[in-house]
């Protein structure tokens, strides 16, 4: 269902690395990133971890803990979103909480400060309707009729 993942989590200069690195552990085990410096608009120091996940198992994963860890109301939310936050080669663009995350929980933004994903999703043909059809497969039935 899943092709990859792609993340990006910011480190700013008043956040503890470790912490983040963990937060973003605990919606990707597998995460390996790779660590970027930059400046920010202010001139300020800050980190840049980016990545991919591709195996299958993980990205399987992924998709069954987001379905079960998010509440029914985002659940909702996600299945209501999901044109406007689909593009139209089919990747997914999800923002998670980093504060949720280290805490162990998932939730979904729409903004902030956040653990940036996006997921590909294995349509064919690679078309924002055929992704949009087969990542709703993973919604219980309940949610696709609210």
């Amino acid at each position: 269902m899943i092709h990859n993942i792609r993340y990006r989590v910011f480190i700013y200069e008043n956040e503890d690395k470790d912490e983040v690195l963990e937060a973003l552990l605990n919606i990707l085990p597998t995460a390996e990133p790779e660590v970027e410096e930059a400046e920010g608009l202010l001139e300020e120091k800050m980190l840049i971890l980016t990545g991919t996940v591709s195996k299958k198992r993980e990205t399987k994963e992924f998709l069954n803990t987001l379905v079960e860890s998010i509440g029914e109301d985002q659940l909702i939310k996600l299945y209501n979103d999901l044109d406007r936050k689909m593009d139209e080669k089919g990747n997914l663009f999800l923002r998670l909480s980093k504060e949720k995350a280290l805490e162990e929980e998932w939730e979904i933004l729409d903004g902030g400060d956040s653990i940036h994903l996006k997921i590909k999703i294995a349509a064919y043909p690679a078309k924002k309707e055929v992704a949009i059809k087969k990542i709703s497969e993973i919604f219980p039935e309940n949610i696709k009729n609210d």
